[in-house]
């Protein structure tokens, strides 16, 4: 039997030029992201300096944008290891983690740029001009490029990794396995779509759940946000429904585990991200949502993301298990 550039079977490989392309868009993440990590270490080193925002506190300015360092370095860190060959030697753990929580950050977001974009172009008042504009231009196109390359690049080169690194998890069919049907999974399913029609509703103009004080910090901008949620909340119910009941059966088995991945990855981290920005309200931060709205969806939201993380990686083992080969996690 023949063997591919990662030691599996031939057979199971993506070939070179899927390679290339893993190896450049890895590239392309880390070098974008880069350019998001310089900005924000400025900006902390010129509030350090007493030049911070005059809407924000020196503490609060200075924690908040520290936080986005350690996680711009990660998603530097990250990208270099899509890119290498010494990525695919790292532990499996941290590589699906640190993947999972950076491609649930970005990539979700590039069907809502794609929106914005074209309703920008159109002349479309989004709101949030104040916050938009209070930054320069130039820091601006940085950070824009730093989201915007770092999500099209794990968007390219992660689903490529996986695919080289647990080749049986991705390939063959939905209808080739069994089905792995749970009562948790069920509960998740069922909380996952019902956030997704509350998020559904928002975007399209419903008040449901909204503070009366703050429902004018719900601008277009915020309703795509909140569809663009929606949108990931109900693939990721239809993605893990196709895994766990392998239907489709003719489906290819990578499209609903690369949704899943993905959908869960963007329910967990946007929700651990806003999460604490209710909770601690930095810079006098407010929801359009009620507190205790917002605190139940976030919370339920993170509670959903690790329970669809944990379908895929279970059915990325069976699968791994089945050819004799250790899956992820």
């Amino acid at each position: 039997m023949t063997r591919g550039s990662g030691g599996f079977p031939a057979e199971t490989g993506v070939g070179a030029r899927w390679s290339t392309v893993r190896r450049i868009a890895g590239w392309v993440a880390a070098l974008s992201m880069s350019l998001y990590l310089a900005v924000k270490v400025f900006w902390v080193a010129a509030a350090l300096l007493g030049h911070g925002p005059d809407d924000y506190g020196t503490l609060d300015w200075v924690l908040l944008n520290a936080v986005t360092v350690v996680m711009a370095v990660t998603g530097v860190a990250l990208g270099l290891a899509l890119a290498q060959r010494w990525g695919r030697r790292l532990p499996g753990v941290p590589v699906v983690f640190f993947s999972w929580v950076g491609a649930g950050f970005l990539v979700p977001l590039l069907p809502y740029s794609v929106v914005k974009g074209v309703l920008g172009a159109l002349g479309v008042d989004l709101g949030g001009g104040e916050d938009s504009a209070s930054a320069p231009r130039a820091e601006t196109v940085f950070l824009a490029i730093g989201f915007a390359g770092m999500a099209v690049g794990l968007a390219v080169a992660l689903p490529i990794y996986l695919r080289e690194r647990w080749p049986r998890a991705f390939i063959g069919r939905a209808g080739d396995g069994r089905p792995r049907p749970s009562a948790p999974v069920t509960v998740a399913m069922a909380v996952a779509a019902g956030l997704g029609l509350l998020w559904s509703a928002w975007a399209l103009g419903g008040t449901l759940g909204l503070d009366p004080a703050h429902r004018d910090h719900w601008d277009l901008n915020g309703r795509l946000l909140n569809a663009s949620s929606a949108l990931w909340a109900l693939l990721g119910v239809w993605s893990v429904r196709a895994i766990t009941r392998c239907r489709p059966a003719r489906l290819r088995r990578w499209i609903p585990m690369t949704l899943a991945f993905g959908a869960a990855g963007s329910l967990f981290a946007w929700s651990c991200w806003k999460l604490p920005m209710v909770i601690l309200r930095p810079g006098g931060f407010a929801t359009a949502e009620y507190a205790m709205v917002a605190v139940v969806q976030h919370a339920l939201s993170i509670g959903v993301g690790v329970v669809f993380l944990a379908v895929v990686l279970r059915a990325a083992r069976e699968e791994s298990r089945g050819a004799g080969t250790a899956g992820p996690g």
